[in-house]
């Protein structure tokens, strides 16, 4: 093998480690996130629920007679922003029309309406997380 694609292989392999490794962050906060809404009264009712290629709803919960489409950020602690700063207008506008697709696939809306929540994971270098849940973000 020459050293181009021997690079090319180990940058390859590098971005699957990297992969993995945001995708085993993601699932920890995702968990931590479900365990906080289920600890304030919620019922989990789906998490990672796809649309096809329209994009993916972290958790559906139910809150009372409302329904709650959560995002979830998780983010180590240090030079990235805030978790929260990454759900920008774009994204919660694709959160309301991924919860508009959830509705037509699941019988409509719910007496108590929808609602977009944020679920913020920061993990500190030490210590315990620090899960922060906004509700009604948009």
């Amino acid at each position: 093998m020459n050293t181009s694609k021997a690079s090319k292989a180990a940058k390859a392999s590098g971005a699957i480690k990297a992969s993995k490794g945001r995708n085993a962050l993601g699932r920890y906060g995702e968990d931590l996130a479900a365990r906080r809404l289920t600890e304030t009264g919620m019922t989990i009712l789906r998490r990672n629920w796809r649309a096809g290629r329209s994009g993916e709803i972290d958790i559906v919960a139910q809150d009372g007679d409302a329904l709650v489409v959560c995002e979830v950020k998780t983010r180590r602690a240090g030079a990235y922003e805030h978790p929260m700063a990454a759900v920008t207008p774009v994204k919660a506008r694709r959160l309301r029309g991924l919860a508009e697709r959830w509705l037509q696939e699941h019988g409509g809306s719910p007496p108590g309406g929808v609602r977009i929540d944020v679920v913020g994971v920061l993990l500190p270098h030490r210590g315990a997380p620090v899960v922060e849940h906004v509700r009604g973000v948009t």
